[in-house]
């Protein structure tokens, strides 16, 4: 008898998972396609990154998802590099929630395959970069580069990926090297609780607290290995070898 009634709470469990990992889906869908036809009539850049932030926000709360911003009053007043951890699909979104709306993202190339999404993050003003053909990432590279003199903020991922292994990963150095050309400070970022929310490998989401965390802001000339180190222990996950 305490079997069957074990085995009951277990299929409920599942089935209860699943409907609200489809309800995510389908609400992720509908705010996704709700800020795309928004912002392809307003003019204003900053206007499509204050709408995108709002619904981004809007999302976590109505999966339920406990969302909160640290230290947010550290960012500095002028145009600078963020630099955070990256562990899931749902990182960006976060990162859109937390930061005003003087950020650009860069993002890796292979996001121009998914049209929508891309054809979104476009009108958000972010910029796609490849990361295994060199000469097509020195273009990359030269165009962001532009985007940051501009006085455009910037958000990177520098992980570039992210895998079911619980670690910080190596730092690639495009964030570092345009932050030193043109004098910017580093701002380092935690992303907590993203990994668990929405693994990696799955799209089933669940209820899990998330918080951002502004760490410091870092000289570019040292930021590479510092920033990589004060996330890692924020987030309590080993650096990757």
């Amino acid at each position: 008898m305490n079997q069957i009634t074990v085995d009951k709470r277990s299929v409920v469990f599942v089935v209860s998972q699943h409907l609200y990992a489809g309800y995510c889906l389908v609400l992720f869908a509908l705010l996704g396609m709700t800020v795309l036809v928004i912002n392809l009539f307003l003019p204003s850049l900053r206007r499509r990154r204050l709408v995108a932030g709002v619904f981004s926000r809007a999302f976590l709360r109505a999966a339920g998802v406990s969302f909160t911003v640290h230290g947010i009053e550290r960012l500095p007043r002028t145009p600078c590099v963020v630099v955070a951890n990256h562990a899931s699909y749902l990182d960006g979104v976060v990162a859109a929630a937390a930061l005003p709306p003087d950020f650009a993202f860069v993002i890796k190339k292979e996001m121009v395959r998914v049209p929508i999404a891309s054809m979104l993050l476009r009108r958000l003003g972010s910029e796609f970069v490849e990361r295994f053909d060199r000469q097509k990432g020195a273009v990359d590279a030269r165009r962001v580069l532009k985007l940051a003199a501009s006085g455009q903020s910037l958000v990177f991922f520098p992980e570039g990926t992210f895998n079911e292994v619980r670690q910080i990963g190596n730092f690639l150095g495009g964030a570092f090297a345009i932050a030193a050309r043109l004098k910017l400070p580093v701002v380092a970022a935690a992303i907590h609780g993203t990994r668990d929310v929405l693994p990696p490998g799955t799209l089933l989401m669940r209820r899990r607290p998330i918080r951002v965390e502004i760490l410091a802001i870092l000289d570019a000339r040292e930021a590479k290995q510092h920033s990589r180190e004060l996330i890692a222990q924020a987030v309590g996950e080993p650096l990757a070898p």
